[in-house]
């Protein structure tokens, strides 16, 4: 055979094997392109049902008198004071049209803090927190928006108003309402009730350009807010009410001198009093949605993490701002399971990503708290404190008395899942698992290691005899 014909050959079967590689590669990458596929659409299905689930909190109407009745909702009645000064010399008309205007940029503020315009007649009106979506920080919103109203007006007064016309007196009263729908849209037609009437006869009682509250908002605010006692006033049938002046923001959590805009230590503080509706709102969802096999990723094991991190995060010192990330990230860690039970961590993240900003969390915040919930995929690996406590928090139950019963509700959960098969097997798991763990801080080391190493010997008295020689 020719050299020629022999190096023609040669050529053809180089390239018979790298058509071979190039065909096995094509394949590879057409397998990865499908996973990558499969990967898109599953996530596609993850975001179409987080965005047709309800992430409000509504207090439940009755339907058969279309009415909504709210426990905690803040009434707030506001009248601008001024025809009183109106001078010949001066266009009321002009003076009416401006009033008009005052009131847009006054439901402008309203509409900013989430507050419900109900009705506005000639120079009063009334709008009211807490409803349709329930808020226990209601009083609070309510009073910023009363505070940059009184600011908004005195200003007006000072830029054109030389100080004789409109001041805006307010009153304030918090407690059970009951609101009135219309329409196909359920829209509210009008409030009713005890706290109506009472904020009534407090902005009666008002002097001019004052923000007045009774003794139920008070208690409410009385921690974020400068109030002076006012006064009694007395009630028919109830009694005498006090009353409060509240004169702005305590200058701690307040930006500037005014003491109308919040700072971060303010918003904190708020954080950690709206977790409240926010732990309502998960809780719920958790118990609608978890699978029910779930014996012992459940709304215990959610509530168990939340108590836990606080109670570590106040041992070990953190600020009310990392506490109120420990908080959040502890009750969303879990939620994921209501997708997928493998990579609920992500899943959780997700979910997280989709309701907290409606919480007025901050991106930053909310990065923080994403960070968190994923380092609870064990092995544990925390990186820095707050890792180490949700990490410390999430296996409590390792140096608690009733680890053993809780312990065989896992493995009921792995075993309905065929990820693990015999009690024996999960009990010499266990062992090794809880032999090489470790707490991460020293407030859990002091609480949970004396009983975590009682767990070991607990267990082991759990396996056939000759398996408990073989172990130790």
């Amino acid at each position: 055979m020719s050299k020629r014909k022999t190096g023609f050959l040669r050529h053809i079967a180089e390239l018979v094997i790298q058509n071979k590689a190039l065909t096995a590669e094509n394949e590879k990458l057409a397998r990865q392109n499908e996973m990558l596929l499969h990967e898109i659409e599953n996530y596609k299905q993850i975001i179409a049902k987080l965005k047709t689930q309800d992430t409000s909190i509504k207090a439940t109407p009755d339907k058969t008198k279309n009415v909504l009745k709210v426990k905690t909702a803040t009434v707030l009645f506001a009248d601008a004071q001024g025809f009183q000064n109106i001078t010949p010399s001066e266009d009321s008309k002009e003076l009416v049209d401006s009033l008009d205007e005052i009131f847009l940029h006054l439901e402008s503020i309203i509409n900013k803090y989430e507050i419900k315009n109900i009705k506005t007649i000639g120079d009063t009106f009334m709008c009211v927190g807490g409803i349709p979506k329930k808020s226990l920080t209601n009083p609070i919103e309510v009073l910023l928006a009363a505070i940059e109203m009184q600011y908004y007006i005195k200003d007006l007064q000072r830029s054109y108003y030389n100080g004789k016309i409109w001041k805006l007196r307010i009153g304030i009263h918090t407690g059970p309402i009951v609101a009135t729908f219309k329409g196909r849209r359920k829209m509210i037609n009008d409030v009713k009730g005890d706290t109506v009437n009472m904020a009534t006869r407090i902005r009666q009682f008002c002097d001019e350009g004052q923000i007045l509250i009774s003794a139920s908002t008070y208690e409410w605010i009385k921690d974020l807010f400068d109030c002076d006692f006012y006064g009694i006033m007395p009630v028919k049938y109830k009694g005498d009410i006090q009353l409060y002046t509240v004169k702005g923001i305590k200058p701690e959590f307040s930006l500037q001198q005014k003491r109308i805009i919040p700072n971060k230590h303010f918003s904190v503080k708020y954080g950690l009093i709206r977790f409240t509706d926010l732990q309502e709102l998960i809780l719920d969802k958790l118990e609608r949605e978890l699978p029910k096999n779930l014996y012992y990723h459940n709304v215990k094991h959610t509530v168990d993490v939340v108590t836990q991190v606080e109670l570590i995060g106040l041992g070990e010192g953190v600020v009310d701002e990392d506490l109120l990330i420990l908080k959040t990230a502890a009750l969303f860690h879990d939620t994921g399971h209501t997708i997928g039970y493998d990579n609920h961590e992500y899943y959780s993240t997700l979910i997280a990503r989709q309701i907290l900003p409606d919480y007025y969390y901050t991106q930053s915040q909310i990065e923080r708290i994403c960070e968190l919930i994923m380092c609870t995929k064990l092995p544990p690996n925390p990186k820095n404190k707050l890792e180490e406590i949700m990490c410390d928090a999430d296996l409590d139950y390792l140096g608690r008395s009733d680890m053993i019963p809780v312990s065989n509700a896992l493995y009921m959960e792995l075993q309905e899942r065929n990820k693990i098969k015999s009690i024996n097997d999960w009990n010499r798991m266990q062992i090794k698992f809880i032999s090489n763990h470790q707490y991460f801080t020293e407030t859990a080391r002091n609480l949970r290691e004396v009983n975590k190493q009682m767990q070991i010997e607990r267990i082991r008295n759990l396996l056939p005899k000759e398996e408990e020689v073989l172990q130790k």
